[in-house]
């Protein structure tokens, strides 16, 4: 049994970067399903509405960091559609193959693709929400305390963040369900350790605290999710 205490440092599967784009793109395509299945796409605009409802501006450029294939933009996308909200999309990856895969995507046309480590972009004007979903945990703690400064300096209204709860049932579940439905070795291996290294309610309010930020919103989303907010005053 895996100890819950404290986050695991194991690193995934996918942080190699000898892992060949075939398999990249399963990966990729099983986290869409299981991010629309569970509940996933439904926390990220979750998190969009929020800050979205904090502008009056009639044009709303979101980032995302850590994009993968797309796929949280594409729901986010279709629901501006659904709401009549303009909203300019912008991803960043620093996988060059998840960008290739993320271009090549009819259902992903209009939105901006970039291939960077987010922390070497530089914004002609402040993009206004940055986000990202189920990326925090592949980082250490003092990873993650820099990248949530950087969010801070490089949004005008706000940031938000989708990811993982730190908890015995997750992992079981999770690890059940990818024995028994996928086929990528990728998920099978990385789904449960990225519960292991996910966050609980304590870990964001330690974070948060080392990187200077008050007033943010951390708020437990199923299945097993954490929604964190922060959004600029004025």
């Amino acid at each position: 049994m895996p100890s819950f205490k404290e986050r695991s440092y194991q690193k995934e599967l996918l942080d190699r970067d000898d892992i060949p784009f075939g398999d990249i793109k399963r990966n990729m395509q099983e986290l869409d399903l299981i991010n629309r299945r569970l509940g996933g796409h439904a926390v990220t605009l979750q998190g969009v509405k929020m800050l979205c409802d904090q502008t009056s501006k009639k044009q709303i450029h979101v980032v995302e960091i850590g994009c993968g294939g797309g796929d949280n933009l594409r729901a986010i996308a279709k629901w501006g559609i659904k709401k009549e909200v303009d909203i300019r999309l912008t991803g960043i990856d620093i996988n060059p193959n998840c960008i290739s895969f993320a271009r090549e995507q009819e259902a992903n046309r209009g939105i901006l693709f970039i291939h960077s480590d987010f922390r070497n972009i530089n914004f002609d004007s402040k993009p206004d929400i940055i986000f990202s979903s189920l990326f925090c945990h592949h980082f250490t703690d003092g990873e993650l305390v820099d990248m949530l400064i950087w969010k801070k300096q490089n949004c005008s209204r706000g940031f938000f963040i989708n990811d993982l709860h730190r908890h015995p049932l997750a992992y079981h579940s999770i690890k059940t369900l990818t024995r028994l439905f996928s086929k990528s070795y990728l998920v099978k291996n990385d789904a449960p350790l990225s519960v292991r290294r996910g966050f609980v309610l304590a870990d964001w309010t330690r974070l948060f605290q080392h990187a200077n930020i008050q007033h943010f919103k951390c708020q437990w989303k199923w299945a097993f999710r954490w929604l964190i907010t922060f959004y600029h005053d004025g």
